[in-house]
């Protein structure tokens, strides 16, 4: 009686799948795009959902069309008197332990978005600052959603993400020191600092 051999071809087929399959076990999460474009891995642990970390909040998107500029275009004293650290566009401000968007942030975003559309040359990095409330970590990741949110609304309003970075100082940079509502109000801020030629 003849044995039936089983091919070697079949065997090395069956002991690749086999290996494959051993070999698929855990994948690591897809990257992010962060502002400016860079990828970076997920963040787990303390600073992925510690409870030191603001909650994700929703970010409001922009309109859908930013009328164009026309005649001289829109200078930095236009923008509402520009910034009290200096430069010609104004801080934005938030509520305390918010990074949503108000109104008036809204429309201070849109006549950036028509002063950036102006000058072209121009690079934004966005500060995100919060009050002296809080510790240390936990206002350096709300400084970032804040700073992230009006990132996003640029985006949306036609400003290129290459031109616009963001960076969060926490509590760690106030405009206005002292231990009063008025105080923490000016400093619970997104801080546009222009590098370029806001001039032109």
């Amino acid at each position: 009686m003849t044995r039936y051999r089983f091919p070697s071809y079949l065997a090395s087929a069956v002991a690749a799948l086999l290996l494959a399959a051993a070999c698929g076990g855990t994948h690591r999460p897809p990257a992010v795009t962060g502002a400016g474009g860079s990828r970076t891995q997920p963040r787990t642990g303390a600073a992925g959902g510690g409870r030191n970390t603001p909650p994700v909040e929703t970010v409001d998107t922009g309109p859908e069309v930013v009328s164009p500029i026309d005649g001289g275009g829109v200078s930095g004293s236009d923008v509402d008197g520009g910034s009290p650290e200096g430069g010609p566009l104004a801080d934005i401000h938030f509520e305390f332990n918010k990074a949503t968007l108000s109104e008036q942030a809204r429309a201070t975003l849109e006549k950036h978005a028509l002063w950036l559309q102006n000058h072209r040359d121009t690079r934004v990095t966005i500060e995100g600052h919060c009050d002296e409330r809080g510790t240390v970590e936990y206002n350096l990741a709300l400084g970032e959603q804040r700073a992230r949110a009006a990132y996003d609304y640029l985006l949306s309003l036609g400003i290129a993400g290459d031109r616009l970075k963001t960076v969060s100082y926490g509590k760690e940079r106030p405009v206005e020191t002292g231990n009063s509502e008025e105080a923490w109000s000016k400093n619970r801020r997104a801080h546009f600092a222009v590098a370029g030629s806001p001039s032109t």
